[in-house]
């Protein structure tokens, strides 16, 4: 099964302007981005080379949270918010290999995004895949689209990767996890991803990329990241470089990159 909610969206998609989106696209790789976002990309490369690296491990970070959630964890039910454009090992793709039945409910708000939800977006059998069309700034709106798809009596796994630098305000952005996950119960997780103020050429990068018209993004150091988690109990080993969240592969020959992550759960 697969559906689209489409109230609120933008009727019509601005080329003009780099989207977040449509960027991380293109440093995966992708084809679905337009001029203005390969010209944001490019001089965001330029700046900070390690960027497509960054793009990568965050990626693989990811599916090895989904695999680990939909896995040992037993989770059934996700919902990933900001999910940005279909590329390879999406959230559905990688929890439905485990577990076919699992239910997956993606939220974005870029009418681009949306064309693509419908067209790739498909469901094992077995299982649900949904799109709605909300804000990451209204949490009650997201949790209100996913409760037509998911059953938020029974646990979720909430996916933030790489959004809440869009959350310019730190008790804002604390604010929105906190509220996402008071309407998940018990048993609930947190898998989030986000970039971090370490190193002097992605900061440039980012400020650069910030001036370009995009919405900007936030970078913020690790104890900041930490807030995110209050109330729940982190899965080993916590907030760690993404790299470094249970690898599959000798962390010591991974690139250096500056994003870093956790999976944590819902008492």
């Amino acid at each position: 099964m697969n559906d689209a909610h489409t109230d609120g969206l933008p009727g019509t998609i601005d080329a003009s302007v780099p989207h977040s989106a449509r960027i991380w696209n293109y440093w995966l790789g992708g084809q679905d981005n337009f001029p203005a976002d390969r010209e944001a990309g490019d001089a965001y490369r330029e700046s900070f080379p390690g960027i497509e690296d960054l793009a990568r491990t965050a990626r693989h970070f990811l599916a090895r949270t989904i695999r680990h959630l939909a896995g040992d964890a037993g989770v059934r039910q996700f919902l990933d918010v900001g999910t940005g454009l279909p590329t390879v090992d999406n959230t559905h793709e990688v929890a439905q290999r485990v577990a076919p039945e699992s239910r997956i409910v993606y939220v974005d708000n870029d009418p681009l995004v949306l064309v693509h939800a419908n067209a790739l977006l498909t469901s094992h059998p077995d299982g649900v895949t949904d799109y709605i069309s909300a804000d990451l700034h209204d949490p009650a709106a997201i949790l209100a689209g996913a409760r037509e798809t998911l059953d938020l009596t029974q646990p979720v796994a909430l996916i933030l990767s790489g959004v809440m630098g869009h959350v310019a305000d730190d008790g804002e952005a604390r604010e929105t996890v906190q509220q996402l996950m008071a309407g998940l119960p018990s048993g609930s997780y947190l898998s989030h991803s986000d970039g971090v103020d370490e190193n002097p050429e992605n900061t440039a990068a980012q400020d650069d990329y910030n001036d370009s018209g995009a919405i900007p993004y936030v970078l913020r150091t690790p104890e900041r990241l930490l807030t995110f988690y209050d109330g729940l109990e982190f899965v080993d080993p916590g907030l760690v470089r993404v790299t470094h969240w249970r690898p599959e592969t000798d962390p010591a020959l991974a690139p250096v990159v500056a994003q870093f992550g956790a999976v944590a759960r819902k008492p």
